[in-house]
């Protein structure tokens, strides 16, 4: 696993948005308004997109496995 546990400027913009996106969406079940719950869940759907774009743009961890697979694996525990 990755050293930042996804601490990065992509994961908190994308969770940042998807909360308001849930959040729209859970005010619009008792308000019985079902044109805000599907507003709310687009807008958790383009926090998932901003999320992707800015870890694409290098605001994300840039190798989430730490195996064989990576170049600069070292399998020696200190």
């Amino acid at each position: 696993m990755s050293a930042s546990h996804g601490s990065t400027p992509a994961a908190w913009t994308a969770v940042t948005v998807m909360f308001f996106g849930f959040l729209i969406s859970g005010i619009a079940l008792p308000i019985r308004q079902p044109w805000l719950f599907f507003a709310g869940f687009g807008v958790v759907l383009l926090g998932a997109i901003v999320g992707k774009v800015m870890s694409m743009a290098g605001m994300g961890n840039t190798v989430a496995y730490k195996d064989e697979r990576d170049p600069e694996y070292d399998d020696h525990k200190a």
